[in-house]
């Protein structure tokens, strides 16, 4: 019994000289962290800014009663389209056709006087002449033709009124577009001046999306373009519309205004775009996503999202360096960001960087998790590359 505890008392200690030699052997160094890392180059990279949008009708009118009457027939249908000139409300005409035909009557009874003092007139200028009538009565007929003139021109005026109050008893659209619903009913009451609103009508071929653009987006596109760090369309941005959920609406229009001033309650420059919609599937009110595309951003670098960290100075990647022994490291360098890209020369979300990095400088793109503390050794395999063989495995 004695001599099987010795024996195993020996094989412990044997054990622990072992491990303890190979501890030593390893000199307690972490091995390499395997890194994917990719070489930077400049290049022309396109840009997109997206916004917030709501479409509107690129025109939108009231229509209103223009006189006082009785709704007596509705002829269109509530949002229904109609054309320019379509009758859509009759009121009750009777009142304006009396008004008429007394206008036309007074005009009748104006005209006869001025025949009658035309008459007069020509009647004493001969008399005149020998002397059986007095200039003084010459000239008061003379002033009777002339008050009759004014009094034809007068009930002219009259009958002319008259005829358009009656053509307005005759409400009809002013522009083509969908008619909204009815505001008065046949027996209600329209006043001129007061409630006078029968119904609206919008234009939604094309419509209008306004969203707004932030300050300083605004104003950094503007230096960049003059310093020749960012190229825009000629024309101007394409408009493209998607879904709240991303979905290509299929329709493309153009910036038709941009206000020369901030808002100041929202800090945007209200931007106005026009956009075909001659499928009818945008309607007033509707919420969409806006992207501006055609903008080149110039000799730029970009970057995976993923490659792009964070610490309380900011944004850095790591980039890889050689120390005194020619072993790769991976240093921290801050940079500063810019627009978000997709699908860049194979990166599917990018991030364009400002400034930081070179063209030649040497990134980690994935891996970056292993990395514990700057100046770590790594093993860089660049991106597209097969992983070179991990010897320590076998």
């Amino acid at each position: 019994m004695l001599s099987l505890l010795l024996l195993a008392t020996v094989v412990s200690m044997s054990g622990c000289d072992s491990s303890e030699a190979v501890d030593e052997s390893a000199g307690g160094e972490m091995p390499p962290a395997s890194v994917t890392t990719l070489l930077i180059k400049q290049q022309d990279v396109a840009l997109q800014y997206e916004y917030v949008g709501q479409i509107a009708a690129s025109r939108e009118v009231e229509v209103r009663a223009r006189v006082t009457g009785l709704v007596e027939q509705r002829h269109y249908e509530e949002g229904g389209l109609v054309d320019a000139g379509d009758l859509l409300f009759q009121l009750e005409p009777s009142t304006y056709e009396v008004q008429l035909a007394q206008a036309e009557a007074e005009l009748a009874s104006a005209e006869a006087e001025l025949k009658r003092a035309k008459r007069e007139q020509l009647r004493m200028k001969p008399l005149l002449a020998k002397n059986l009538v007095s200039q003084n009565q010459l000239d008061d007929a003379d002033s009777a033709r002339d008050l009759a003139e004014a009094a034809v021109k007068l009930a002219q005026a009259r009958v002319k009124s008259a005829t358009i109050n009656l053509d307005y008893t005759q409400v009809t659209a002013p522009i083509a577009g969908v008619a909204g619903r009815a505001l008065k009913v046949e027996g209600g009451l329209a006043e001129e001046g007061g409630d006078s609103l029968l119904t609206t009508l919008a234009q939604t071929d094309p419509v209008y999306v306004d969203f707004g653009v932030a300050e300083a987006v605004q104003l950094d596109i503007r230096r960049e373009t003059k310093e020749g760090k960012i190229r825009l369309p000629e024309g101007g941005f394409k408009v493209a519309l998607f879904s709240a959920t991303g979905e290509d609406l299929n329709h493309i229009g153009a910036i038709d205004f941009q206000d020369y001033k901030i808002d100041s309650r929202t800090g945007n420059f209200a931007t106005r775009a026009i956009v075909n919609n001659s499928d009818g599937l945008l309607a007033p009110g509707q919420f969409v996503n806006v992207k501006l595309q055609g903008a080149v951003r110039t000799d730029t670098i970009v970057l995976p999202q993923r490659s792009v960290l964070d610490d309380p100075e900011g944004k850095y990647v790591y980039a890889i360096a050689k120390d005194e022994s020619d072993q790769s490291i991976a240093l921290k360098r801050h940079v500063v960001v810019g627009e978000w890209v997709k699908n860049v020369e194979g990166i599917e979300n990018g991030w364009i960087i400002r400034s930081g990095l070179e063209s030649g400088d040497e990134v980690v793109i994935d891996g970056s998790a292993r990395i514990f503390f700057p100046g770590m050794s790594v093993s860089a395999t660049p991106h597209g590359a097969e992983p070179a063989q991990d010897s320590s495995v076998e």
